[in-house]
């Protein structure tokens, strides 16, 4: 199973948009995905569609050994994608994994756990910090995807996360590569986004993808629904920009899956 972080420790910059979409765009070309929610706030689980009712196990369960992937994960309405579900309970966490044996590696152990061919792609919505949450998903990743959204202050948190990331492949996975930079909240009106851009694709080189994630208004409107952006309007700019980001990534991800 191929697993893929979606992380910045900047919170409102498209992270668990991007995370929901993504695994829509790629359940939809034919891989069978688990969207692993580990964000206490549980917006990705929301987005798709599964209410508070019915998190009877969730990740944080997962996370602390009383339920297994399999047990906790959750099938949507949208075919091939399962959600790996968040509570309130995960806040707590960080506190309650200091005592526990392995803690950077329980999410880890928990996929390696997860039964053989059920998922193709697991997608990971981190927190917007660099807590113990996040370091178990990227100690559980092989590729780390980044969303950055293009304003002033964009280059300045993404060398924290660098720096983040250099030191778990440093400590704890070695294997652990940069699938790419996602450009969010882009618009092409704004003559500082424009700049931000141009900046970032200077610094970082190819590992910024080509597609660029505009400024939607079907994107904010879709999690209401509890609904991805691509089912709830798949015409709209933005539904557009994730299936062209989807495409970018299945050119970048290890040749393990041939989707149908």
């Amino acid at each position: 199973m191929i697993r893929i972080a979606v992380a910045n420790q900047k919170g409102g910059v498209g992270k668990t948009t991007t995370a929901i979409n993504l695994a829509t765009a790629m359940a939809a070309i034919g891989w069978r995905v688990l969207l692993v929610d580990l964000d206490p706030q549980g917006n990705a689980s929301t987005g798709l569609g599964v209410g508070q009712s019915q998190r009877t196990r969730s990740s944080y369960d997962v996370l602390m050994g009383e339920a297994s992937v399999a047990e906790a994960a959750i099938a949507t309405r949208i075919p091939g994608l399962s959600v790996l579900p968040a509570t309130v309970d995960l806040s707590g966490a960080e506190v309650e994994l200091i005592e526990v044996t392995q803690r950077s590696h329980r999410l880890t152990a928990a996929l390696d756990a997860a039964p053989e061919g059920q998922w193709d792609l697991a997608i990971i919505d981190c927190p917007p910090s660099l807590g113990i949450l996040t370091l178990n998903a990227l100690v559980a990743a092989q590729s780390l995807l980044v969303p950055l959204q293009c304003e002033f202050f964009a280059l300045e948190g993404l060398s924290q996360l660098l720096q983040t990331f250099e030191r778990i492949r440093a400590k704890f996975n070695p294997d652990l590569t940069i699938l790419g930079v996602a450009l969010t909240m882009y618009d092409r009106r704004n003559r500082l986004t424009e700049q931000v851009a141009e900046d970032v694709r200077a610094c970082l080189g190819d590992a910024v993808f080509s597609t660029a994630i505009p400024r939607n208004v079907r994107l904010s409107e879709a999690p209401s629904h509890g609904l991805p952006a691509l089912i709830y309007d798949h015409r709209c700019s933005g539904s557009e920009a994730y299936m062209a980001l989807a495409r970018e990534v299945v050119a970048r991800l290890p040749k393990l899956k041939v989707a149908a």
